[in-house]
């Protein structure tokens, strides 16, 4: 049984809309530090939105700043993304990643995260 799973990615055109979902199984979700990535093929693992065990939370500067936002639902051990205004360089397969840390705060390096789940592709036709 996987960990964490997402859903929600799809097909969308520039402008729209999606909200990404991460299931967790097997672990208390609001216990741990959470981050949101995305890669596209041949390039880093992109750090998009954090949130600690405590509900501090960081967004990567840049041009998801103001457009993505990160959330958890701890009745439903689930933590969303709210991907707003998508353009076609939003195109990835976007994943979640926890770990259990103590640290007040949280990491938008996918260096920091223990756990993955297995990624959904989000597409922005233009």
């Amino acid at each position: 049984q996987s960990l964490l799973v997402e859903s929600g990615g799809g097909l969308v055109q520039t402008g729209g809309s999606l909200r990404l979902s991460c299931a967790a199984s097997g672990i208390t979700l609001e216990t741990y530090q959470i981050g949101w990535f995305r890669r596209v093929p041949g390039r880093e693992r992109e750090g998009i939105s954090c949130i600690s065990d405590s509900g501090h939370q960081i967004d990567a500067p840049g041009s998801v700043k103001g457009r993505f936002t990160i959330s958890r639902d701890a009745k439903e051990n689930t933590a969303y993304l709210q991907m707003n205004s998508l353009k076609p360089e939003d195109t990835a397969v976007y994943y979640c990643a926890v770990v259990r840390t103590s640290w007040s705060s949280c990491s938008l390096n996918h260096l920091a995260y223990a756990y993955w789940g297995q990624g959904t592709q989000v597409t922005v036709s233009s």
